[in-house]
């Protein structure tokens, strides 16, 4: 029988469509369109075609902009938001707009054309990760922002415009909308029971295991309990944190690691699907708090929002975050 089932941070509801449970084998993919390395922006020796980098990792004496680099961090050619230019917000009758002020970077994250998430090694996956780091370092420096997004399209269904290996990021003035969502659940959740509701559910997780999907010394992957989407994963801190960039380096290492395992899990057991992941940490002026902890977020595109969906702020899950989690334990890597 179907089963309504509330999410614990935010109280969304999502379907449980156990009479449609579809297997991974039943999923209809999208082709993805090739472009080729010689027209690719991204390839090694197409430096000039980017701006300029910001931040790379590079091999002994090659040069800024040219090649030689493991992974390079450039500003987006053709950005959601611009630098340049001051907050400027105004009333428009009863409507309000501001200035689209904010930074919109590319984290190429290797030189590999042709190279999937799931086949990089653990070193490979950490640089990532590290790269993310620096760059929201150094963008909340600019008191203008309140929020950088860290997020990866992968495969024209899920919005990747390029084949590349990459992802992006967006600084911008305000906080996103499911942030400040989760951000006053968890408060409230925190105020009644003075506990972070993020760390109930690795404990609730780890416990009653059938929707944990793998672990380690610091990190848990989980099927969440209100899965809005077939082989929904969250990648969550074992121990609070409220911030990703105050992550320790030791730290970063073990993400990596489940990171990797997450990724191989996916790609065999759902035939290399595209996907999206994302990051969600507190903004950058209440960072340290003890109701909110930051996680990733990974969602396979594997199903499509309907009518029912967008009338109704509800989403059908035709595959039940058990049946996911236990097909995707036993994947063998």
């Amino acid at each position: 029988m179907p089963q309504l089932r509330k999410d614990p941070i935010i109280g969304r509801w999502v379907i449980i469509s156990t009479e449609r449970a579809r297997r991974p084998n039943v999923f209809s993919k999208e082709p993805v369109e090739k472009i080729g390395h010689k027209n690719c922006p991204f390839c090694p020796g197409n430096e000039s075609h980017t701006p300029s980098e910001i931040l790379a990792d590079r091999s002994n004496g090659s040069q800024p902009d040219g090649p030689g680099w493991t992974l390079r961090v450039v500003p987006n050619k053709f950005p959601a938001l611009r630098v340049e230019g001051q907050l400027d917000r105004e009333g428009v009758g009863l409507y309000d707009q501001e200035s689209g002020v904010g930074a919109h970077e590319v984290i190429i994250e290797t030189p590999d054309h042709d190279c999937a998430f799931s086949e990089y090694s653990d070193s490979q996956i950490e640089d990532i990760l590290w790269a993310y780091r620096e760059r929201m370092i150094d963008l909340k420096r600019d008191t203008r922002m309140k929020y950088a997004m860290i997020f990866k399209n992968h495969g024209a269904s899920a919005g990747a415009s390029l084949e590349h290996p990459h992802s992006q990021l967006i600084a911008m003035p305000i906080v996103p909308k499911n942030v400040l969502e989760e951000l006053k659940g968890s408060r409230e959740y925190y105020g009644y029971k003075e506990r972070c509701v993020f760390c109930d559910i690795v404990r609730q997780e780890t416990r009653d295991p059938e929707r944990l999907i793998a672990e380690n010394t610091d990190f848990v992957a989980i099927a969440p309990f209100a899965s809005r989407f077939p082989f929904e994963i969250w990648i969550l801190p074992k121990h609070h944190d409220s911030c990703f960039e105050d992550a320790q380096k030791h730290e970063f290492a073990f993400l990596a690691k489940i990171f990797s395992e997450v990724m191989k899990r996916l790609d065999r057991a759902l035939d290399s699907p595209a996907f999206n992941f994302y990051l969600h940490t507190s903004p950058f002026g209440e960072q340290h708090n003890e109701y909110y902890h930051w996680h990733f977020e990974i969602m396979p595109r594997l199903s499509k929002l309907a009518g029912f969906e967008r009338g109704t702020g509800f989403y059908i899950n035709p595959t039940p975050p058990e049946q996911a989690a236990k097909y995707l334990r036993r994947i063998e890597l």
